[in-house]
Protein backbone atom coordinates (compact mmCIF):
# COMPACT_ATOMS: atom_id res chain seq x y z
CA UNK A 1 0.00 0.00 0.00
CA UNK A 2 1.51 3.85 -1.07
CA UNK A 3 1.85 5.93 1.49
CA UNK A 4 -0.89 8.26 -0.31
CA UNK A 5 -3.55 5.05 -0.17
CA UNK A 6 -2.53 5.16 3.31
CA UNK A 7 -2.87 8.44 4.21
CA UNK A 8 -6.49 7.93 2.68
CA UNK A 9 -7.37 5.38 4.85
CA UNK A 10 -6.83 7.27 7.76
CA UNK A 11 -9.12 10.16 6.78
CA UNK A 12 -12.42 8.46 7.75
CA UNK A 13 -11.21 7.31 11.19
CA UNK A 14 -9.48 10.80 11.95
CA UNK A 15 -13.45 11.87 10.57
CA UNK A 16 -15.05 9.07 12.93
CA UNK A 17 -12.84 10.18 16.01
CA UNK A 18 -14.15 13.85 15.39
CA UNK A 19 -17.85 12.62 15.73
CA UNK A 20 -17.67 10.87 18.46
CA UNK A 21 -15.90 13.57 20.15
CA UNK A 22 -19.28 15.74 19.28
CA UNK A 23 -21.24 12.91 20.70
CA UNK A 24 -19.12 12.70 23.83
CA UNK A 25 -19.69 16.67 24.02
CA UNK A 26 -23.16 16.44 23.98
CA UNK A 27 -23.72 14.04 26.69
CA UNK A 28 -21.84 16.17 29.07
CA UNK A 29 -24.05 19.05 28.09
CA UNK A 30 -26.84 16.54 28.85
CA UNK A 31 -25.31 15.86 32.05
CA UNK A 32 -24.60 19.33 33.15
CA UNK A 33 -28.42 19.68 33.00
CA UNK A 34 -29.27 17.05 34.83
CA UNK A 35 -26.96 18.24 37.61
CA UNK A 36 -29.10 21.43 37.37
CA UNK A 37 -32.09 19.47 38.02
CA UNK A 38 -30.90 18.53 41.39
CA UNK A 39 -29.66 20.87 42.38
CA UNK A 40 -33.37 22.71 42.23
CA UNK A 41 -34.96 19.07 43.49
CA UNK A 42 -32.23 19.65 46.48
CA UNK A 43 -33.62 23.02 47.14
CA UNK A 44 -37.28 21.81 47.37
CA UNK A 45 -36.24 18.64 49.14
CA UNK A 46 -34.70 20.80 52.24
CA UNK A 47 -37.74 22.82 52.42
CA UNK A 48 -40.18 19.83 52.87
CA UNK A 49 -37.41 18.30 55.13
CA UNK A 50 -37.83 21.76 57.22
CA UNK A 51 -41.80 21.73 57.13
CA UNK A 52 -41.37 17.79 58.39
CA UNK A 53 -39.48 19.00 61.44
CA UNK A 54 -37.03 16.68 63.77
CA UNK A 55 -38.84 13.78 62.34
CA UNK A 56 -36.81 14.24 58.77
CA UNK A 57 -33.58 15.89 59.78
CA UNK A 58 -31.65 13.17 58.41
CA UNK A 59 -33.30 13.76 55.47
CA UNK A 60 -32.63 17.25 55.11
CA UNK A 61 -28.88 16.66 55.75
CA UNK A 62 -28.76 14.34 52.88
CA UNK A 63 -30.55 16.59 50.40
CA UNK A 64 -28.08 18.91 51.68
CA UNK A 65 -25.43 16.48 50.47
CA UNK A 66 -26.88 15.73 47.36
CA UNK A 67 -27.32 19.60 46.52
CA UNK A 68 -23.71 19.82 47.32
CA UNK A 69 -23.03 16.78 45.16
CA UNK A 70 -25.28 18.59 42.12
CA UNK A 71 -22.84 21.53 42.20
CA UNK A 72 -19.82 19.94 42.19
CA UNK A 73 -20.98 17.62 39.29
CA UNK A 74 -22.15 20.45 37.04
CA UNK A 75 -18.56 22.19 37.84
CA UNK A 76 -16.25 18.78 36.89
CA UNK A 77 -18.42 18.07 34.07
CA UNK A 78 -18.09 21.76 33.05
CA UNK A 79 -13.86 21.45 33.61
CA UNK A 80 -14.22 18.45 30.93
CA UNK A 81 -14.46 21.31 27.98
CA UNK A 82 -11.09 21.83 27.89
CA UNK A 83 -9.98 18.39 27.10
CA UNK A 84 -12.85 18.38 24.75
CA UNK A 85 -11.76 21.01 22.94
CA UNK A 86 -8.02 20.10 22.67
CA UNK A 87 -9.34 17.06 21.14
CA UNK A 88 -10.90 18.75 18.42
CA UNK A 89 -8.07 20.59 17.67
CA UNK A 90 -6.01 17.63 17.63
CA UNK A 91 -8.49 15.53 15.27
CA UNK A 92 -8.75 18.89 12.97
CA UNK A 93 -5.51 19.38 12.64
CA UNK A 94 -4.87 15.50 11.87
CA UNK A 95 -7.30 16.21 9.33
CA UNK A 96 -5.83 19.12 7.90
CA UNK A 97 -2.76 16.92 7.77
CA UNK A 98 -3.77 14.19 6.12
CA UNK A 99 -4.61 16.04 2.95
CA UNK A 100 -1.63 17.44 3.20
CA UNK A 101 0.52 13.87 3.56
CA UNK A 102 -1.18 12.80 0.63
CA UNK A 103 -0.45 16.05 -1.48
CA UNK A 104 3.14 15.43 -0.23
CA UNK A 105 3.34 11.74 -0.74
CA UNK A 106 2.15 12.50 -4.48
CA UNK A 107 4.52 15.07 -5.10
CA UNK A 108 6.92 12.81 -3.66
CA UNK A 109 5.83 9.90 -6.00
CA UNK A 110 5.87 12.41 -9.47
CA UNK A 111 9.56 13.42 -8.49
CA UNK A 112 11.18 10.40 -6.87
CA UNK A 113 14.80 12.06 -8.25
CA UNK A 114 14.08 14.91 -5.53
CA UNK A 115 15.30 14.18 -2.30
CA UNK A 116 14.10 17.91 -0.92
CA UNK A 117 10.41 16.43 -1.26
CA UNK A 118 11.16 13.28 0.42
CA UNK A 119 12.82 14.97 3.23
CA UNK A 120 9.69 17.46 3.73
CA UNK A 121 7.34 14.15 3.20
CA UNK A 122 9.07 12.14 6.19
CA UNK A 123 9.37 14.94 8.29
CA UNK A 124 5.77 15.47 7.81
CA UNK A 125 5.06 12.33 8.34
CA UNK A 126 6.65 12.64 12.04
CA UNK A 127 4.87 15.35 13.02
CA UNK A 128 1.63 13.52 12.01
CA UNK A 129 2.99 10.96 14.88
CA UNK A 130 3.51 13.60 17.17
CA UNK A 131 0.10 15.16 17.11
CA UNK A 132 -1.16 11.07 17.03
CA UNK A 133 0.82 10.91 20.12
CA UNK A 134 -0.79 13.49 21.90
CA UNK A 135 -4.28 13.13 21.15
CA UNK A 136 -3.61 9.71 22.56
CA UNK A 137 -2.63 11.32 26.07
CA UNK A 138 -5.95 13.65 25.87
CA UNK A 139 -7.77 10.51 25.25
CA UNK A 140 -6.42 8.93 28.42
CA UNK A 141 -6.68 11.90 30.25
CA UNK A 142 -10.61 12.99 29.22
CA UNK A 143 -10.84 8.93 29.88
CA UNK A 144 -9.81 9.31 33.46
CA UNK A 145 -11.50 12.92 34.29
CA UNK A 146 -14.77 10.68 33.24
CA UNK A 147 -13.29 7.78 35.14
CA UNK A 148 -13.36 10.22 38.24
CA UNK A 149 -16.97 11.90 37.73
CA UNK A 150 -18.17 8.23 37.12
CA UNK A 151 -16.97 7.47 40.95
CA UNK A 152 -18.45 11.15 42.16
CA UNK A 153 -21.91 10.14 40.68
CA UNK A 154 -21.89 6.50 42.40
CA UNK A 155 -21.40 8.62 45.76
CA UNK A 156 -24.17 10.75 44.96
CA UNK A 157 -26.20 7.33 44.26
CA UNK A 158 -25.34 6.41 47.73
CA UNK A 159 -26.74 10.05 49.25
CA UNK A 160 -29.53 9.19 47.15
CA UNK A 161 -30.96 5.89 48.80
CA UNK A 162 -29.81 6.73 52.12
CA UNK A 163 -32.20 9.39 51.71
CA UNK A 164 -35.16 7.05 50.71
CA UNK A 165 -34.34 4.74 53.86
CA UNK A 166 -34.50 8.10 56.02
CA UNK A 167 -38.00 9.19 53.87
CA UNK A 168 -39.87 6.23 55.93
CA UNK A 169 -38.94 8.00 59.36
CA UNK A 170 -40.73 11.20 58.00
CA UNK A 171 -44.15 10.30 59.91
CA UNK A 172 -46.57 12.26 58.60
CA UNK A 173 -44.89 13.74 55.59
CA UNK A 174 -43.00 9.81 54.76
CA UNK A 175 -44.99 9.25 51.54
CA UNK A 176 -43.93 13.08 50.14
CA UNK A 177 -40.40 12.52 51.17
CA UNK A 178 -40.23 9.41 49.56
CA UNK A 179 -41.69 10.42 46.55
CA UNK A 180 -38.74 13.02 46.36
CA UNK A 181 -35.97 10.54 47.30
CA UNK A 182 -37.67 8.36 44.74
CA UNK A 183 -36.98 10.81 41.84
CA UNK A 184 -33.61 11.95 43.68
CA UNK A 185 -32.70 7.91 42.69
CA UNK A 186 -34.01 7.75 39.41
CA UNK A 187 -32.15 11.08 38.36
CA UNK A 188 -28.86 9.61 39.38
CA UNK A 189 -29.29 6.81 37.75
CA UNK A 190 -30.16 8.43 34.39
CA UNK A 191 -26.63 10.25 34.70
CA UNK A 192 -24.58 6.89 35.71
CA UNK A 193 -26.15 5.53 32.58
CA UNK A 194 -25.25 8.57 30.48
CA UNK A 195 -21.69 8.06 31.71
CA UNK A 196 -21.73 4.56 31.76
CA UNK A 197 -22.44 5.09 27.48
CA UNK A 198 -19.51 7.14 27.57
CA UNK A 199 -17.19 4.95 29.26
CA UNK A 200 -18.11 3.05 25.94
CA UNK A 201 -17.02 4.90 23.44
CA UNK A 202 -15.12 3.73 21.13
CA UNK A 203 -13.31 6.84 21.35
CA UNK A 204 -11.74 5.14 23.92
CA UNK A 205 -11.75 1.83 23.17
CA UNK A 206 -11.27 1.69 19.16
CA UNK A 207 -7.94 1.68 17.19
CA UNK A 208 -6.18 4.80 18.32
CA UNK A 209 -3.39 4.93 15.57
CA UNK A 210 -5.82 6.34 13.44
CA UNK A 211 -3.14 8.97 11.54
CA UNK A 212 -0.11 6.86 11.11
CA UNK A 213 1.14 5.96 7.53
Amino acid sequence: MTATSIMTAKTPAAGTDLLQIVHINEEIKRVVGVSVKINIMALNAIFLAKRAGTAALGFGVLSNELRVFSQDLRTCMESLNGLIHACVNQVSIGLKGIRTGRLLSEAARLAPQQPAVARILQDHKREIERRDQQLTILRRQLKGALEDVFQMVELGGVLAKSAKIEAAYGQSFAASLAQVSGEFDGVVEEIRGSLEALRRSAFFTGNRNNWRG
